[in-house]
Order: structure tokens, then sequence, then C-alpha cells
């Protein structure tokens, strides 16, 4: 993958803890040059292990140690009706950064915002979009129908420091019902099949013949 070319902030407090690791300090680097204006970010363990060649069990531990030490915390988002974890959000503590430092890391954040934000925004909403199609497709309906609801739904907004898909803007959603309902639209919209009357009774005149024939009545 491309290495990225954005300005990082390692802390004093960081550099000098004896209790972190080298790679873990790099990581907390990492993390401050991804961050939002809200010192957020949402990059994924897989997204740091293809960047530093390390395996995602690495980069976990990594992340362990960080927030074990209270640098950094962790939020999990989870995928619909289920337990299983569709984004990650990694924010940096007031503690682990010095007032002075903190000042500098918001203005390098400024100055980054085409890379760093775009980064950590493309990751975060690529995901999510990759979620939400593995949901929809798993589903046992026409893959045209499954194809013409994710392109719809997953339409983002043109917002430039949280953009959110259409389903995302919706107050309730439940998966199930909004495909039902599409599909019913689907038929509803889908216009009427116009039938040939002159070859449909060609067709059935044929159909008798063939029945005589196999019946013995030439």
């Amino acid at each position: 993958m491309e290495n990225p070319n954005y300005y990082a902030i390692l802390s004093a407090e960081v550099r000098y803890d004896n209790r972190l690791r080298p790679n873990v300090k790099l990581l907390y680097a990492e993390i401050t040059a991804l961050c939002n204006m809200n010192m957020e970010c949402f990059a994924s363990n897989s997204y740091f292990a293809n960047l530093y060649g390390k395996s995602k069990g690495s980069i976990s531990g990594w992340i362990g140690e960080l927030v074990k030490h209270g640098y950094i915390s962790t939020e999990y988002s989870y995928k619909l009706g289920t337990k299983e974890i569709e984004y990650r959000y990694i924010k940096i503590l007031k503690g682990g950064i010095t007032e002075k430092d903190n000042t500098l890391l918001k203005k390098t954040v400024k100055s980054n915002t085409t890379s760093t934000n775009n980064t950590s925004i493309n990751i975060n909403i690529s995901n999510r979009r990759e979620s939400f199609i593995l949901e929809i497709m798993s589903f046992d309906y026409d893959k045209n129908i499954l194809n013409g609801f994710i392109d719809y739904w997953t339409e983002p907004t043109q917002s430039k420091t949280n953009p959110k898909m259409k389903w995302e803007l919706c107050k309730t959603w439940s998966t199930n019902l909004r495909l039902k309902n599409w599909i019913a639209n689907e038929k509803k919209w889908k216009p009427p099949i116009k039938i040939n009357k002159n070859k449909l009774t060609k067709n059935i005149d044929t159909m008798k013949n063939v029945l005589n024939k196999l019946n013995g009545h030439d």
C-alpha cells in the first residue's frame, strides 16, 4: 500500500514512557496523524497491519497497551442486531498529551485536513459500506434487486468531515423490513409485460397440435 505523507505527533509523555514498546509509541504517533478535529481515528487493525507489515494480532496488542496506560480509548459500533463489530473509534485522551502538545496536535490536524481526514474518513465509510453490502447480499433475493437496493441506500452525503450513507440517516432501520418493502415496490414499479395476442394464440395452437400428436389424434 502507498505510505501516507502527513505529519504525526509523538508527545513527550509518550516518548519517554518506558512502559511502552517502541512500536507502540510509533502507533500512537500514527493515530495522531489520522485523527480528525475531534481527536478521533477510525482506522482498523487491518489498516495498521498493512501499513507496518505486522499481524492484526500484534496491532491489537499495541492498541491494548495504549488503552491500558491511558493514552487512548476505544469505542465500538456493532452491526445491526448483532454483537459483531462494524467499526471502531480510537480517541486520544487528554491525559496523554500536554496542553502545548494538544494545541500543536490540533494545528497539525488542521494542516493535514486533506490527506489525514480523507484517509480516516474514507477508511471508515468504506468499512461501513462493505459491512452493509455483506449483510444485504446474505438475503436470498434476486441479486439485481439487491444491487439496486445497495446502490440506493449507500449513497453518501456530501459532508467532508462526517459523511453518512442514506440508510444511516434513517431514525429507525430494519434491513429485513426495508428489503420486503423494496421488493414489493419493485413489483409495483415494474412495467407490465405487453402480450402479443396473435403470438399467444399461435403458441397455444402449436401446443394443442403437439398434444394431439402425442395422444394419437392427427
